[in-house]
């Protein structure tokens, strides 16, 4: 305990520390504030339910901290920017001009982060008017004009915009990256009104709260344990001549992370499962009978909670191989290795190392898409055992909430050993 207060004392004593945790904090708070700003002609009470009882959407309006239910000038959040750095960084395997600008460096990674910004533009647009166009044809959004549908439009795509910028601001002069400091934020946000209604519903029921406290204690520990686990394959830099002196050779390792794919994946899958639901809710309002048929049944299969836990376990489970392929490339992490003269004990430079580490990571992605599928699965899991559908917050949010404070963590320790070094200088 005296250790965690020394540190906590010494943070707020290094001025610089001090003021990047400080401004970390004051954007955080106006980001939340666009959050409590509604855009007019909606009905709030209507809006809350129809989110409430649609797990897909529900799940968006988790990410937004809320956001989306309230119909807030800020109900995007900084969803388009992430789409669109999914969306540029499968573009990088598609388009070889993209994926020659990722290795240039500091200067492809700005270009890259350049056209995620431009791209997440006009995907804002899109995403702001497909959801007024759904509420509307629930009802819950009263008829616009052109001039009110355009406003609203401008609007959201600002408040996007907006959050995309001080999302980067915390990166680049506050602590830890920014925007995923804002998603964890936001779902941290959302939590004491769930436990209150939770509360509720629990006292209603006579069920033992503390069963769910423990379920939620052992997910916490073991999204802790799979984020730092990883398999550490033993790598050799050859001989080297330093000051006429021959050095032997340094015996390093390559870590990979079994979950090297974050919350990707299950930002995919939710991704994929809502377009579907989207559409349903659209051909819902057309003149066709059987358009209308169609659609009341496609909605129909996609509630069920067994179908949507299904599609969602075996979605969140191949993106997870698909997106790791993507980001894991072996053999360019052989080149790599070559080039910095290092090489796997016991294999050749080159395309057998190259397998040996597609093998590696194939192996260690199996318990990795298995334990992103079973984190998805958790809140579903859990409103079906116990039958409270008011704690909304499940694996997902844990483990984003988990990984940033981790991430927080180890950066402040950075900043922390860093100025210890300067002093010892």
């Amino acid at each position: 305990m005296d250790r965690i207060l020394s540190i906590i004392k010494r943070i707020f004593t290094l001025k610089d520390l001090r003021n990047k945790i400080i401004l970390s904090l004051s954007l955080v708070i106006v980001f939340r504030l666009l959050a409590h700003i509604p855009l007019p002609g909606v009905d709030t009470s209507g809006l809350a339910n129809f989110f409430e009882n649609n797990q897909t959407f529900g799940m968006l309006d988790l990410f937004s901290g809320g956001s989306v239910s309230k119909f807030s000038i800020g109900m995007l959040g900084v969803g388009p920017y992430i789409t669109a750095s999914i969306v540029i960084q499968l573009l990088t395997v598609a388009i070889p001009s993209l994926e020659e600008l990722q290795k240039e460096g500091e200067y492809g990674k700005q270009k890259i982060n350049q056209y995620t910004r431009y791209l997440s533009i006009p995907l804002a647009v899109v995403e702001s008017y497909g959801l007024v166009r759904l509420l509307q044809s629930q009802n819950i959004l009263s008829n616009l004009s052109v001039v009110d549908l355009a406003l609203v439009i401008v609007i959201a795509t600002a408040g996007s915009v907006f959050a995309m910028w001080l999302g980067e601001i915390i990166s680049e002069r506050g602590i830890g990256n920014g925007l995923s400091l804002l998603i964890a934020i936001g779902i941290l946000a959302g939590i004491p009104s769930q436990i209150v209604s939770t509360a509720q519903v629990i006292d209603n029921k006579m069920i033992v709260g503390g069963e769910l406290i423990l379920a939620f204690v052992a997910m916490i520990i073991f999204i802790i344990w799979m984020n730092e686990a990883e398999r550490r394959v033993p790598v050799s830099y050859a001989r080297r001549v330093r000051s006429g002196r021959s050095v032997g050779s340094i015996d390093s390792y390559l870590p990979i992370k079994a979950n090297a794919a974050g919350v990707i994946p299950i930002i995919f899958a939710t991704s994929m499962l809502v377009i579907p639901s989207v559409i349903a809710q659209f051909l819902q309002s057309s003149g066709s009978q059987k358009i209308k048929d169609f659609a009341t049944n496609m909605n129909t299969f996609l509630s069920s909670d067994l179908v949507y836990g299904l599609l969602f376990f075996a979605l969140v489970f191949a993106f997870t191989f698909f997106y790791t392929s993507i980001i894991f490339q072996p053999k360019n992490m052989a080149e790599n290795l070559q080039k910095q003269g290092g090489f796997v004990p016991g294999l050749r430079p080159g395309e057998q190392t190259a397998n040996y580490l597609g093998s590696v990571i194939y192996k260690i992605t199996f318990p990795g898409a298995l334990f992103l599928a079973i984190i998805a699965l958790f809140p579903f899991v859990l409103q079906n055992a116990t039958g409270i559908r008011t704690l909304a917050i499940g694996g997902t949010g844990i483990l984003i909430i988990v990984s940033v404070t981790l991430e927080l963590v180890r950066s402040i320790k950075a900043q922390l050993a860093m100025r210890s070094y300067d002093d010892i200088i």
